[in-house]
């Protein structure tokens, strides 16, 4: 069942917040196994055979976690090892063990039958939760002995597929908060809110967009060559169509569940105006980062052993980081880019030293930062976004010009003609008639204002504090457009116009595309 389906906003989600809500004046508890059966069915209702991995892995993780939390010190490490490692061996089997089979048979030149399996939804996210939970329960941090509220933890269904991955601590004191009882219209209003604008930037940004990206990769990847201005216009739209899709995501899932009075982690800061990619990985995906930082990093050193265990620990998480999203040479390709890309950042901000600070100061040098990380973002966008390898470099060895630089003929007679023939362009670039180039071009040049210039949802619902903000959070204060306090949500029958504009457009659009959230396969 997606976000974005007639079935989740109007049958399942008002249902089950109206149980949740009537329940709840009697028992909490009561509230809470609705919310769990009602998150299961969510969640079979893809695959009802999916229910018994679930199942299976939560009874098993919750029986472990009290295993290490009963036992004397030896034993608690060794009850961790085999929660840790019964998790990553479920992760590796369904996800991973098929491309292993498959480079093995390479290897050894074998023409083995290899059976692919179908890989369960949201296994690496209800998973790295799990895992970061037996972990916290070792370090005493964390602790649940009723079992309906473990399965809740893990189970929630508005961050149940595709996350934020979030701590016990951060969303079960809040099922028992008294103090949400008296702001249940509050919590539905801002949930909606947020839902809404969800719903708009998933349907009618990230699935129209997508119609530009989807064609050119698919070309590349079959081997045929795409012109100069194709590939550019494919990696543009795919990064547009990401950015909305995630972002979109991360709005329902955190706008469903404020209707239930539950605040989620922030997830999605405005990725694209960072100023680097260390400043990047603060803001796309936040959650993951953390727990990549917090359980893997860390562990491995850190920045304790000197700079170079650092540089290889930063190196070492983000390939993980890359596998993470798939089994595939792209991904592994995609996260060593990036583990590159920050080891140049690192050693950049060493070499400045002191003065780094006045030089990230200055406008221009954020505005070059904001470019030189964008570019370096949507290169390896190409690559996460390639089916094959042979893909990726056909498309960006495009991009650079190196098969040749042919434009669309209508550029000729422009204004600019002259210029960009002088600079070496040549003539007949288009998309091969397989979409018009004048209408991706308009959706490029529309969505870049709402990435750079528009502030986000959090932004923008500030005053009702919609998301648990980290530590890292103090990177998106408001500036510029920003600043502008008619951009501050309020229940005013203005913004209520927004909100149902937002809400109506995107469900009408709905009809028009057959779509999956992006991150819901990984």
């Amino acid at each position: 069942m997606l976000f974005n389906s007639f079935e989740y906003i109007f049958l399942f989600l008002p249902v089950v917040l109206a149980l949740f809500y009537f329940l709840r004046r009697y028992s909490d508890l009561s509230a809470q196994a609705v919310l769990v059966l009602a998150s299961l069915f969510f969640y079979g209702y893809w695959n009802v055979s999916y229910l018994f991995l679930i199942c299976g892995s939560v009874v098993a993780n919750y029986l472990i976690a009290g295993r290490i939390e009963g036992s004397s010190s030896g034993a608690r490490k060794r009850w961790l090892a085999l929660g840790v490692g019964a998790n990553l061996a479920a992760i590796g089997y369904y996800k991973y063990w098929a491309f292993f089979l498959e480079n093995v048979a390479m290897l050894v030149e074998a023409d083995w039958a290899i059976e692919q399996l179908i890989l369960p939804l949201g296994i690496s996210f209800f998973t790295f939760q799990q895992i970061a939970y037996l972990v916290d329960v070792y370090a005493g941090s964390a602790k649940e002995h009723n079992p309906i509220r473990y399965a809740l933890f893990v189970t929630f269904f508005p961050q149940l597929i595709a996350g934020p991955i979030v701590h016990h601590s951060e969303m079960m004191p809040q099922f028992s908060n008294p103090g949400a009882r008296r702001r249940i219209v509050e919590n539905i209003n801002v949930g909606l809110v947020i839902f809404s604008i969800g719903l708009f930037k998933k349907t009618v940004l990230a699935d129209s967009v997508a119609q530009y990206s989807t064609p050119v990769f698919q070309a590349s990847d079959a081997g045929l060559q795409v012109s100069f201005f194709d590939a550019w216009i494919g990696a543009f739209a795919y990064s547009f169509q990401l950015y909305f899709d995630f972002s979109g995501y991360s709005d329902m899932a955190i706008g469903g569940a404020r209707m239930f009075g539950i605040r989620l982690p922030e997830n999605f800061n405005s990725p694209y105006k960072a100023t680097s990619i260390i400043d990047f990985w603060r803001r796309w995906h936040i959650t993951l980062s953390r727990f990549l930082r917090d359980y893997l990093y860390i562990p491995l050193g850190g920045s304790r052993r000197g700079p170079y265990r650092r540089y290889m620990n930063v190196f070492v998480t983000m390939l993980l980081g890359g596998l993470w999203h798939g089994a595939g040479w792209t991904f592994v390709l995609w996260g060593a880019l990036h583990g590159l890309c920050l080891l140049v950042n690192h050693a950049w901000r060493h070499f400045l030293g002191a003065s780094r600070t006045v030089v990230s100061a200055s406008w221009p040098v954020r505005l070059l930062g904001v470019a030189a990380t964008f570019f370096c973002v949507l290169c390896g966008w190409v690559i996460f976004r390639s089916e094959t390898l042979s893909g990726a470099e056909n498309l960006l060895t495009t991009m650079f010009g190196m098969n040749g630089i042919a434009l669309p003929k209508a550029l000729a007679a422009s204004p600019i003609g002259p210029l960009l023939e002088s600079l070496g362009a040549t003539w007949g670039g288009s998309f091969s008639g397989v979409v018009p180039v004048q209408s991706a071009l308009l959706w490029i040049i529309g969505l870049m204002p709402l990435v750079w210039l528009m502030p986000n949802t959090q932004q923008i619902m500030r005053r009702y504090r919609p998301v648990i903000r980290g530590r890292q959070s103090a990177l998106a204060a408001p500036g510029g457009v920003l600043a502008l306090r008619a951009l501050h949500w309020r229940p005013t029958p203005l913004w209520m116009v927004f909100t149902v504009t937002a809400f109506v457009t995107g469900a009408s659009f709905i009809l028009g595309w057959n779509s999956e959230f992006l991150y819901f396969q990984f």
